[in-house]
């Protein structure tokens, strides 16, 4: 497999594979519009994850300001389904460079690794749309799965630890999401794995960089809430799972 040194640290820090059962069902043909409508919204979901953490921990209300107007073209279409997925290609693009608060503990590393993740998770948001758009595929709402609310509902509620698990789980869909599309390139046609190798080799290093973070944030050694949510999120995807998506556990 070309790509297995970048996939065995992945598989390392994951505690399961995802199981054949969720691969099976998600190379059935009346899957597809699931699988890639569900890849699509995770892809603005990490994007708005990323950038909430910024915003929240890192950056002045001017630059949080030029951080929400560069995803609103984004958001805008998903949302309110307003404006030509096509455009959007032009719209990767940040305003300002971000400065960080002049009170901030996190500061200038938080921000650059989390921008560049943005871009990277924008780009592929777009990608994912020309796929659905050769593949005839229409975009509509799906409802969210289990998966990234089963794991945010242990964050502490107390900081730094509340940053520090959000990172951790950040790490955690990162990771798995490159793990399945490992699994899945085999089993679809050439143009999608050929897609899903790209998005391993361009996203491997993702939960590595939350990783990072979330230690240089906290005083304290990370690893036994690596651990923890490495036991939340195996069982996630392990166990039945009513409702198939991109992060679903064992079709029920």
């Amino acid at each position: 497999m070309p790509y297995s040194a970048l996939l065995a640290p992945i598989q390392s820090f994951l505690q399961c594979e995802t199981p054949d059962e969720w691969i099976v069902a998600a190379t059935k043909k009346e899957n597809l519009d699931i699988v890639l409508i569900d890849h699509l919204i995770c892809e603005l979901k990490a994007a708005q994850s990323a950038m909430f953490l910024i915003r929240k921990y890192a950056v002045d209300k001017e630059s949080a300001d030029a951080l929400l107007e560069w995803l609103k073209p984004f958001e805008t279409l998903i949302y309110k389904r307003d404006g030509d997925w096509r455009e959007l290609a032009d719209k990767n693009k940040l305003t300002k460079s971000m400065i960080p608060k002049s009170d901030s503990p996190y500061g200038q590393d938080l921000i650059d690794k989390m921008v560049m993740l943005i871009k990277e998770e924008l780009h592929h948001f777009y990608q994912v749309l020309e796929i659905m758009d050769e593949y005839g595929i229409e975009y509509k709402s799906i409802t969210p799965c289990r998966y990234a609310k089963g794991m945010l509902r242990h964050v502490k509620t107390y900081e730094p630890d509340a940053l520090v698990d959000k990172l951790i789980i950040g790490a955690y869909i990162e990771a798995r999401s490159c793990e399945r599309f490992a699994k899945l390139a085999p089993h679809v046609d050439k143009r999608l794995g050929d897609f899903y190798i790209s998005l391993l080799r361009s996203e491997a290093r993702h939960y590595q960089d939350y990783l990072t973070l979330a230690q240089e944030i906290c005083e304290f050694d990370i690893s036994e809430r690596v651990e923890f949510f490495a036991h939340i999120e195996a069982e996630l995807i392990s166990t039945p799972d009513d409702d198939f998506k991109f992060h679903s556990g064992v079709p029920a």
